[in-house]
């Protein structure tokens, strides 16, 4: 008797492992996802990458600085190598900041 308090103490049982925090078991485990977009660079008619062009590289960098990963731009590991390497280029000749003012 002892040790099953223990565990319900810790946690122990998990009885409810399935069920979110409304009581509901429909769709457990699985999140609904959109339809996937496409890599905009990867189409005939798409712009090449230019560090450049800091306005069409501006998409890119988060108002912080920071890069945006490439499951948050919808680009593929081809362009967003290519779109990173532009964003270096245009930083170190001062058309796009490094960080923010603040």
């Amino acid at each position: 008797m002892r040790e099953q308090t223990r565990d319900m103490d810790r946690g122990g049982d998990r009885g409810d492992r399935g069920m979110d925090r409304m009581g509901d078991k429909d769709n457990v485990g699985f999140r609904t996802r959109g339809r996937r977009r496409g890599c905009s660079f990867c189409s005939d008619d798409a712009e090449p990458i230019d560090y450049k062009d800091p306005q069409g590289l501006r998409y890119f960098v988060t108002e912080r600085g920071k890069i945006v990963p490439r499951r948050i731009s919808g680009v593929c590991a081809k362009h967003q190598r290519s779109v990173q390497l532009a964003i270096k280029r245009a930083r170190t000749i001062a058309l796009l900041p490094f960080t923010t003012n603040d």
